[in-house]
């Protein structure tokens, strides 16, 4: 089942910040960046939360899931948490600082 529009305004919504957090479109899912770095991943209408060192707060409140077979586990957070969770979009930018930054690949000459 793909994730709805819907879905993504909401989790934007409560994130607040538009020019911090953006979602793009993947395969019917979407993949939820901040600061342009992928931090997590919206799939079947839930929040996957990449697992790392600086998302450890979220280890007693969420519990653990694959968004799609075969990925690594996430951290799922539920559409309560989102509106509960007053620290999310700081410990999404923690996750986004932690993750380093895409190497430019080298231009060939020929």
């Amino acid at each position: 089942m793909a994730t709805q529009k819907e879905t993504i305004e909401f989790i934007l919504k409560k994130l607040g910040d538009p020019k911090r957090f953006s979602a793009k479109a993947m395969f019917g899912e979407y993949a939820l960046y901040a600061e342009g770095k992928v931090v997590a991943l919206v799939c079947d209408d839930l929040l996957y939360v990449k697992i790392l060192p600086a998302s450890q707060e979220l280890e007693p409140l969420c519990e653990k899931g694959n968004p799609y077979p075969g990925a690594k586990l996430h951290y799922l957070v539920e559409e309560v948490q989102l509106s509960t969770m007053r620290n999310l979009p700081a410990i999404l930018f923690a996750v986004a600082a932690a993750i380093p930054a895409k190497k430019k690949k080298a231009v060939r000459k020929r």
